[in-house]
This record gives structure tokens, C-alpha cells and sequence, in this order.
């Protein structure tokens, strides 16, 4: 069990850090092959179903223009059998060229798999607390 914790763990923080680095193939290696997304809170979207490949486009297409720094703490993970759940609560800060920000305090909700001895995320609800700054900033929200 403290295996699959610690690689949970680790798995969390590479899907983190894979935005920062714009690394959009790491991004990918962190997702099962089809997962549920609901970003409705931030970007006015309905939840839905998506390959790997198309949700790690769609984050490349709304933040290349844009430096991010994802930092996560409070992490919360259940674990039953070879499924599990976590909760991370992150604070997202995103900076333009012309130095304009948008930061955005959230509750990642992700749902998790093991698939061939490696866990997956495969389910993904970002619940936002609240946003500073510039909306506009963000390709990615559709409000």
C-alpha cells in the first residue's frame, strides 16, 4: 500500500509539473487513454470525455503563450484495490509576456487507475475556490 501511495504521489506531481515544463508528452503518460474532465467552474465548459492525447493538446494550445507554476499541497488519497481517489488543492499561477497574471486557487478531484502496475489518472474535476487577475489572459476559458 505505501508503494502505491508513494507512486500515486509521484504521479500527482508529474502531472503538475508537466504544465510548468510545458513537457505535453510527460502530461500525457500521466493519463489513461480516455479520461472525464470537468473544468466547468474556471472555463464555463460541460464535463467531458476525452483521449489523453486531445486533453494534453488542449492544455498546450490554451498555455503556450503562458509561464505557469502549479503548486499542490493537502494531498488526499484512498486507495480500494486497484482504484482510488485524491484530492490536492493547488493554487495554479499563470504570467503573460506583458507580465499580465492570472492566479487561480482550486481542489483538484482526481480518479485514479492501475493499470499493468502503473497508475493512471482517469478522471479529472478542478473545483475553483477563486481566481486573481486576468481572465483574458487564458485561452482556455470560454466565459
Amino acid at each position: 500500500m505505501s508503494a502505491d501511495l508513494h507512486a500515486i504521489q509521484n504521479l500527482l506531481a508529474r502531472f503538475a509539473n508537466s504544465f510548468d515544463l510545458k513537457d505535453w508528452d510527460a502530461l500525457s503518460a500521466c493519463l489513461a487513454s480516455s479520461i472525464h474532465t470537468d473544468y466547468s467552474d474556471l472555463r464555463g465548459t460541460a464535463p467531458e470525455q476525452m483521449s489523453n492525447q486531445r486533453y494534453a493538446e488542449l492544455r498546450r494550445i490554451a498555455l503556450q503563450d503562458l509561464q505557469t507554476h502549479h503548486l499542490s499541497g493537502n494531498t488526499e488519497i484512498e486507495l480500494v484495490g486497484d482504484t482510488g481517489r485524491a484530492k490536492v488543492s493547488t493554487v495554479i499561477f499563470r504570467k503573460n509576456a506583458e507580465g499580465q497574471t492570472l492566479h487561480t486557487h482550486c481542489l483538484y478531484q482526481f480518479g485514479l487507475s492501475k493499470s499493468s502496475g502503473q497508475w493512471l489518472i482517469n478522471s479529472i474535476v478542478q473545483k475553483v475556490f477563486w481566481s486573481d487577475g486576468q481572465t483574458t489572459i487564458h485561452a482556455g476559458i470560454v466565459k
